[in-house]
């Protein structure tokens, strides 16, 4: 088991990010109404084929080269499953992939969100060339925070700059605070 939702999230758009993927689109949602965590992360890289999207959830193989594990996946699956909730993995080849887990949010084996703000951030200053739709709920706020439009705003001013990283840091402090 990973320690945070948000270290699951940065393997899984990593894995995305590899897989060439220009759009990846994440949604959490923490629903004391529903009991539920609800994380849908979908990209539009490569995919993959039906045999490697049924062998990914197995940790003893990786489609990186050199690798013969893959933890990552598993991990994931495998921490949806102990905590009352399902794991699902649909991808086809040229279209992309989709990873959508539910969890049972009061389980006591639920590992806690972690920093999303700090994972919103390393992730778009981190991968400048991919666009990101993060869309985080509760059962009262939607907060949408959509990279492709904040660089439409930017003139040309990179997303990764030191003057936009502080600015985003100081937004995502004022309009994260909820989940």
């Amino acid at each position: 088991m990973m320690d945070d939702i948000c270290a699951h999230i940065t393997d899984v758009v990593a894995n995305s990010v590899s897989a060439g993927a220009k759009k990846v689109f994440i949604f959490l949602e923490k629903s004391t109404i529903k009991n539920a965590l609800h994380l849908k992360i979908t990209d539009n890289g490569k995919g993959m084929d039906e045999e490697t999207a049924k062998k990914v959830v197995d940790p003893f193989f990786s489609t990186k080269t050199g690798r013969k594990v893959g933890l990552g996946i598993p991990l994931l699956k495998g921490t949806a499953e102990t905590c009352g909730g399902y794991f699902n993995l649909k991808s086809a080849l040229g279209e992309g992939t989709e990873i959508d887990v539910f969890f049972t949010l009061d389980h006591p084996d639920l590992p806690p969100i972690g920093n999303l703000k700090d994972t919103i951030l390393i992730l778009t200053v981190s991968n400048p060339e991919v666009d990101f739709l993060f869309n985080i709920k509760n059962d009262v706020i939607n907060f949408i925070f959509d990279t492709e439009e904040i660089k439409g705003l930017l003139d040309g001013v990179p997303i990764n700059s030191p003057e936009v990283i502080k600015f985003l840091t100081n937004y995502l402090d004022e309009h994260l605070n909820f989940i």
